[in-house]
């Protein structure tokens, strides 16, 4: 058995309140602590022994927070200085140089890198640092000295302009930590070159996280010309050679490239990380949806930067408004097409639909009470956006709200599949990338959900 540190303040469990520790979740709550033995000062590193005084670990603390300790070491630790900093930031990299291709990625993952309120983002050659903890904010020196040892970088900025760190007893941060930092850099995902806004852009500038998702869409993107009647035909090239070349219905050729792509809707499209992937996998037309013009500027930029514009339609409205106006267009055509209808009636809405529909909201449900409405709120979206999808298409749709669990998630997808008259085929159910990754035990870490079902009308 490991000795406990004679020198350390000792937090004793409650009797069986160990089990989840010893399970692998980092958290200690202030209810399942019997007493503090020694004196422990807001951000000491402390050890947790069970209520039989058996050592379990080391974590730092604070007497402010409902998570009173945070444990960084399962064998006794006598400070969190430059030295720890460094070996846990190597394992770090040592992760991402073996299953993450891009140099752009999530270089810190907090309680799942065993680095608890540690955040940090690799954008080119700054990193974005968000420190949520009062534990890791008083180390923050020593924290800039590994991250510059380990990694590198040109400059180090603080995006630590969050509200739970008040639950801390700490106020909000952002700034130069260290070289030089640009607020807009130019990053690469995917083969794929975007801006980041570091200073105004939402959490650290980007969202690494669905980085494998937006590269799982390749497959919806082409195969869709012979819906319009669009078929390959072998023509003769000379010297007995042959190409194959897209013809029409009347054997016409057709020389736009993207023939045999999609027609696409991304709503909530941030800066248009989807959108891209869509005409890089060979989208025919991309409708590019956010209710932030600052957003959609950035998206525009984003894809002229790849050559994709020609191929992209940008629209500033709420997704909400806009999915609904749409079938009540769709719902009204229906209603036109039936004998004895009135056709003088103008249309309320365009009736448009796509063939890949993609949704990936902001988080709905940030507590637990919250979930009802984030409930109502994801089949609402999903409701629209099935009956928006042509026949045989694709949906995809995401939640990053950690309350949402999966079951419920799905559940709630199904509903609206039935309210719609659908039927889904369950095509990928992913989670947050390689960059992110999950530690058993630790269920707050598994807040992505991300799904592509095909959708065929009952």
């Amino acid at each position: 058995m490991s000795e406990v540190s004679e020198n350390k303040a000792k937090i004793w469990l409650q009797r069986g309140r160990k089990n989840r520790l010893e399970l692998g979740h980092p958290w200690i709550y202030a209810n399942e602590i019997e007493r503090v033995e020694g004196d422990a000062a807001p951000g000491d590193i402390v050890d947790v022994v069970s209520h039989k005084g058996k050592y379990l670990a080391s974590g730092y603390y604070n007497s402010q927070s409902q998570i009173t300790v945070r444990i960084v070491s399962y064998k006794p630790l006598a400070e969190m200085d430059a030295d720890f900093f460094r070996e846990r930031l190597q394992q770090c990299a040592d992760h991402r140089s073996r299953f993450v291709p891009d140099r752009d990625c999530r270089l810190v993952y907090g309680e799942a890198d065993f680095l608890p309120g540690l955040t940090v983002d690799r954008f080119n050659d700054v990193l974005v640092v968000q420190l949520l903890t009062l534990g890791m904010d008083i180390r923050r020196e020593a924290l800039i000295e590994a991250l510059i040892d380990v990694f590198q970088p040109k400059g180090i900025y603080e995006r630590s302009d969050v509200g739970v760190r008040q639950l801390e007893g700490l106020e909000q941060r952002t700034g130069v930590l260290y070289g030089d930092c640009p607020p807009i850099i130019e990053i690469e995902e995917n083969g794929l070159k975007l801006e980041v806004d570091i200073v105004e852009g939402q959490k650290t500038g980007y969202f690494y996280d669905q980085r494998e998702n937006r590269a799982s869409i390749k497959p919806l993107m082409t195969g869709w010309g012979a819906r319009s009647g669009i078929h390959l035909q072998q023509q003769e090239a000379g010297d007995g050679q042959f190409r194959s070349i897209p013809v029409n219905a009347n054997g016409k050729e057709v020389t736009f490239p993207y023939w045999d792509g999609a027609t696409v809707l991304e709503c909530f499209a941030h800066t248009g990380s989807f959108t891209l992937h869509a005409c890089k996998y060979g989208a025919k037309r991309v409708t590019c949806l956010d209710v932030s013009q600052h957003a959609i500027d950035t998206a525009q930029r984003n894809m002229e930067r790849n050559g994709f514009t020609d191929r992209v339609e940008f629209v500033v409205a709420d997704a909400f408004e806009y999915l609904r106006t749409q079938v009540k267009g769709l719902e009204e055509k229906a209603e036109r097409n039936r004998a004895g209808s009135d056709t003088s009636k103008p249309l309320s809405g365009n009736g448009r639909t796509w063939d890949v529909v993609i949704l990936d909201p902001p988080a709905f449900a940030k507590t637990k009470s919250a979930v009802p409405g984030a409930c109502r709120g994801y089949k609402d979206i999903n409701l629209h956006g099935l009956k928006l999808v042509n026949e045989g298409g694709y949906l995809v749709t995401a939640s990053c709200s950690y309350h949402m669990r999966p079951d419920l998630f799905l559940e709630t997808i199904q509903e609206a599949a039935s309210d719609a008259g659908k039927l889904l085929r369950l095509v990928e159910w992913r989670a947050a990338g390689k960059d992110h990754p999950q530690l058993l035990g630790v269920s707050e870490g598994h807040y992505l959900k991300f799904a592509v079902f095909e959708v065929r009308s009952k």
